[in-house]
């Protein structure tokens, strides 16, 4: 089977690294995942992944921190999980390297897009933390900013349901699914499937995203391949 994509920056959610416990990490969830990434490396696609840290922390839900530092300790989440990425992966014998948007010289390198592009080219699997580094960002900002700056094919998005809907799946049983649409659909019609700045950001960027289901880890080598899953969205 053909590649469709060649070079894919994958976003993962930090809640999607904790499975059932809902907090914290759990490998027997975590492991699934790097193998299909695995598969995917070992296929020739090159592949960096932006992960957030909903299982350690959510900055929303900080109470009357102030925003910036509740924003700090997010990206301080987001690092320990590209470390827990890349520990299962290297378990697997993948090649990787994390590379964070703050510096922590002593964990990783820190994010330098030329570096980047060279360890793809290596094939190394680079995992990019910190979100992007500023506050008042989400992980899907810096997943989309990062699929433009290493010039990804794709950015795929994998969530807990299998798509874009018009409404909650998990709470209306006629919420319709989307094989396909806009970004500025996306921000007009308020789907949920990304922060507006992010979606701008793809817009802008003529980033075509995909949205799948992650409950089925294998997906992802799926998409690559160019299966038909999940709901694609296309800028204009």
């Amino acid at each position: 089977m053909e590649l469709k994509y060649k070079r894919v920056l994958l976003k993962l959610s930090g809640e999607a690294l904790a499975g059932d416990k809902k907090t914290g990490l759990d490998y027997d969830t975590i492991t699934p995942i790097c193998r299909a990434v695995k598969r995917c490396a070992d296929a020739g696609v090159q592949i960096g992944i932006v992960v957030g840290g909903g299982n350690f922390w959510r900055g929303r839900s900080s109470g009357a921190m102030d925003r910036t530092r509740a924003d700090h300790i997010g990206m301080l989440a987001t690092a320990m999980n590209a470390l827990a990425l890349a520990d299962a992966l290297e378990h697997l014998g993948c090649a990787v390297r994390v590379q964070t948007a703050l510096t922590m010289a002593s964990v990783a390198e820190p994010y330098i897009r030329n570096r980047a592009i060279r360890h793809f080219e290596k094939g190394r699997i680079v995992i990019f933390g910190c979100g992007t580094g500023n506050p008042f960002f989400s992980t899907d900002t810096a997943a989309a900013l990062r699929a433009a700056e290493i010039e990804a094919d794709v950015l795929m998005k994998a969530t807990m349901v299998d798509g874009v809907y018009d409404k909650d799946p998990n709470k209306f049983a006629d919420a319709k699914k989307y094989e396909q649409l806009t970004f500025t659909e996306v921000v007009n019609n308020q789907l949920g499937v990304m922060d507006s700045t992010a979606a701008a950001m793809c817009r802008d960027n003529g980033m075509t995203t995909l949205v799948f289901d992650l409950h089925r880890p294998d997906n992802i080598y799926d998409a690559c391949m160019g299966q038909k899953l999940g709901t694609l969205v296309i800028p204009e």
